[in-house]
């Protein structure tokens, strides 16, 4: 005679359990895998980007809001992978945002060694505010209190000019000419104050800079008149503390600001 068991189960319906768990094991274990993979790479990303953010800071690019928003964007993220899928989309945004880092090192790089010449004349080349800056000394541009070009000057001027004009990408950017003086008040004469001076020596460098190479008078820069404009700051943007007549010296100054050109406004508006 067979008794049977209500609670007992056939063989085949142990089987298709057995079946079901171990394909449950292997799918854990391989999201498990690919969890951990995941969290690898977005510690290396993460690295990368740091790596590159320091890097930027070397060149004294200004990075401060961008680094708070990849920490405080990191820090959101980690709280969210929970799964997976989140974990993958963390890693992609860390990518992107490390890949833009990268695109900006690149182009400063390029810049500057483009830029490289000036500085073997004796002229500084540095990263001021995000922009590009070509420092050029006032004293050896203009006498005290005047705004007309020194020989020497010009001389500078056509160096400068000539880096610009036979490097296309160059030729193809825009420029602020900036005109800088100390803090000591201008005491009369045609220009009325230092705002007045800074001003009317930035237009002199511009108008030598546009005018073409073969003119009549002796020549000028032969840049293109449509990609540079004039700006005169006075004594408000000093690089010198303006306590000794070296720091004065250096803030008297006119500079060739080369302006981020739409790419590259664009990527900092994503990384911000």
């Amino acid at each position: 005679m067979f008794l049977g068991f209500g609670c007992g189960h056939p063989e085949s319906e142990w089987q298709a359990q057995l079946a079901k768990y171990g394909k449950l094991d292997q799918q854990y274990q391989e999201e498990k895998a690919a969890r951990a993979q995941a969290v690898a790479e977005l510690e290396a990303t993460r690295k990368r980007a740091e790596d590159l953010e320091q890097q930027l800071r070397q060149m004294g690019v200004n990075l401060d809001n961008v680094s708070a928003q990849l920490q405080q964007t990191g820090t959101e993220k980690d709280q969210l992978a929970a799964s997976l899928d989140q974990l993958k989309r963390a890693l992609d945004e860390y990518k992107q945002r490390a890949d833009q880092l990268e695109r900006i090192k690149k182009r400063f790089e390029t810049l500057r060694e483009k830029l490289n010449k000036l500085t073997q004349i004796g002229l500084k080349v540095e990263v001021r505010n995000n922009r590009m800056v070509i420092r050029l000394p006032g004293d050896v541009l203009f006498a005290s209190g005047q705004d007309k070009l020194k020989p020497e000057g010009i001389k500078v001027l056509a160096q400068v000019a000539q880096v610009i004009r036979s490097d296309n990408q160059l030729a193809q950017r825009y420029f602020q000419v900036a005109g800088h003086t100390d803090n000591v008040p201008l005491q009369g004469g045609p220009f009325h104050d230092n705002w007045g001076l800074s001003l009317m020596r930035a237009r002199r460098v511009l108008l030598w800079l546009i005018t073409p190479v073969d003119a009549k008078d002796g020549g000028g820069g032969g840049l293109d008149p449509r990609r540079l404009h004039a700006a005169g700051y006075g004594d408000t943007d000093p690089v010198s503390p303006n306590t000794t007549p070296e720091e004065r010296a250096a803030n008297r100054r006119v500079e060739l600001v080369l302006l981020p050109d739409v790419e590259e406004m664009l990527d900092l508006r994503q990384l911000i």
